[in-house]
């Protein structure tokens, strides 16, 4: 929504509406301004206009890529460099299978040949790829790295890129597994890890961007597979086959952003009690209700899920909507609920705030949308099991709203806003910030 039209809808509230006590932030205006949507424009005409030559090329180095994959039983972990640079650069979606497989014969040559004698890069290499393909693989793989002390090996601090590798196994950990814990611990400690992590992004397209010059230094480096990513880069820069599902989320997270600053500061009580009802019913009919403000939101949320809705039908998917709706109509509720202690100064114990905090983060709706306009590999079983909260979405929402409050919370109490998992916490049990804190990062570290 643009500045002027806001500015438009706020100026058609009555003087009484417009005075309310409201809970702004001064926030300073978006750096940014409309610079992606110049780029987009950009980016689409750049499509349109990649030669036929540049296709040819690219489909017959995608070949040779994937015959590269194709590896003997008798040397199983000769391919673990390739896949593993394939990973990082970014094309691993065009070798989902050949990758999977690969790995498939890795897996069983390493469950019949457990005591084999690799070093510290080819073993924790093995160990992270087969652990984030959901292969059941030990953390014992790592015993061989301790000495008689316990500890890990000092001569291991030398081999730099092993214990680049072992500090990113050590980040597949599961509870219990004490060595990879260790590890953590070892390679943060001699890697300077608040120096090192700098130069690797986390997301995908950023890892691959960074990871070119890194790969082309490499005595492994393969010039067809190097070929391949700057086409890829260059002519995509995107997986175009999550196209649809990357629109309906982005449509998503703006709506939810807005949404949440209705609740949070714009919006007056008697108000956001009209907008929810209006949103439990989900229905084009309501939308007089809502003061004018709201009504631009209201409309905007239908639209984009009816466009949703009517792509997804044409696969035999609308239920996918549905369940997304339901999802939307969860984080009006919450934000309601939240909406209502603060109208009612009330600062809630910590088992009636978590359950509500815990959805309004945001991460159960957005973890619903993001499967919406996914492949076949995401069932109607799969929208299921995300709202019967899973281990990994409970941990995922604990670390986002703790993580948040601890943050946030001092800037959000100055302007008025809901009591968070700090106060309420402080107010329970009595106790400073700091100890609140203390507790909660616990709890961060459990999840």
């Amino acid at each position: 929504m643009s500045s002027q039209k806001s500015a438009n809808l706020v100026a058609t509230q009555d003087n009484k509406t417009s005075k309310e006590n409201r809970h702004f932030a001064d926030f300073n205006p978006n750096f940014w301004g409309d610079i992606f949507l110049s780029s987009l424009a950009e980016m689409v005409c750049f499509l349109y206009n990649i030669d036929a030559k540049a296709h040819v090329q690219y489909e017959a180095l995608k070949q040779q890529v994937r015959r590269m994959l194709v590896i003997s039983t008798d040397k199983p972990y000769q391919n673990l460099d390739i896949i593993d640079a394939i990973q990082r650069l970014g094309v691993a979606y065009h070798f989902e299978k050949e990758i999977e497989d690969a790995l498939h014969i890795i897996y069983h040559h390493h469950c019949n040949n457990a005591q084999i004698d690799d070093d510290l890069y080819t073993a924790s290499v093995r160990f992270r790829l087969l652990r984030e393909y959901g292969f059941n693989v030990c953390c014992e793989t790592f015993n061989k790295f301790i000495d008689e002390k316990g500890k890990f090996k000092e001569s291991l601090i030398s081999d730099v890129k092993g214990m680049l590798e072992l500090y990113e196994a050590a980040h597949f950990q599961l509870h219990g597994e004490t060595i990879l814990k260790e590890a953590l611990v070892f390679t943060m400690f001699h890697l300077k890890l608040a120096e090192t992590t700098m130069d690797y992004p986390s997301l995908p397209r950023l890892v691959a961007r960074s990871y070119i010059p890194i790969y082309e230094e490499y005595a492994t480096y393969d010039k067809n597979l190097m070929k391949l990513v700057k086409l890829d880069f260059n002519m995509y820069n995107f997986e175009p086959h999550y196209t649809i599902a990357r629109i309906f989320m982005t449509k998503v997270i703006s709506l939810t952003s807005i949404l949440d600053d209705i609740y949070d500061a714009y919006g007056t009580y008697e108000q956001l009690e009209i907008f929810t009802e209006a949103i439990q019913r989900w229905d084009i009919n309501c939308i007089d209700q809502p003061p004018d403000y709201m009504k631009v939101w209201y409309s905007e949320v239908l639209n984009v899920y009816e466009e949703m809705e009517d792509l997804m039908s044409k696969e035999g998917k609308s239920y996918r909507v549905q369940f997304a709706i339901k999802a939307m109509k969860q984080q009006s509720q919450v934000y309601h609920a939240e909406a209502k202690w603060l109208h009612e100064n009330y600062i809630p114990t910590m088992e009636e705030y978590m359950p509500i905090a815990l959805v309004s983060c945001g991460y159960p709706l957005l973890t619903i949308a993001s499967c919406v306009g996914m492949d076949d590999s995401i069932t109607k079983e799969t929208f299921i099991s995300a709202f019967n909260d899973p281990k990994i979405c409970r941990a995922s929402n604990t670390i986002c709203r703790l993580m948040s409050d601890i943050v946030s919370h001092k800037f959000e109490q100055e302007r008025g806003h809901v009591s968070s998992a700090v106060e309420c916490y402080m107010k329970q049990h009595g106790v400073s910030m700091q100890e609140a804190y203390n507790e909660f990062y616990k709890q961060i570290n459990n999840a």
